[in-house]
């Protein structure tokens, strides 16, 4: 009975984990395309591709996943807070709920 147990725990770990890391691929492919369909490359550029006034490559590495959500939802107080001087100013993209978490999630991967 307890190496039942064990075997069904193990498989039941790894269906967790499969779909766990599954739902955070979807997210990841979601941010991609919102950072071409919000055109987010016209003013921030990943790798070769973009404005490369503003990188986002290693991004993940200065902004916690929190403060990447507030850039996204409030730019205009992260402006201030990190005395930014760019110009133009980031906009607030009105996003989802969803698409936010996609975004970040997306930036993430981005160390």
């Amino acid at each position: 009975m307890t190496r039942l147990l064990t075997v069904t725990a193990a498989i039941l770990a790894s269906v967790f984990l499969y779909s766990t890391s599954a739902a955070a691929q979807d997210k990841v492919t979601i941010g991609t395309g919102l950072i071409s369909s919000q055109k987010c490359i016209l003013c921030h550029s990943i790798g070769e591709r973009g404005n490369k006034k503003g990188p986002l490559d290693g991004i993940a590495k200065k902004l916690k996943p929190e403060e990447i959500r507030q850039w996204l939802t409030n730019p205009e107080e992260m402006r201030a807070k990190a005395k930014a001087t760019r110009t133009p100013a980031m906009k607030d993209p009105k996003l989802t709920p969803e698409q936010l978490d996609a975004l970040v999630t997306y930036l993430e991967t981005l160390k």
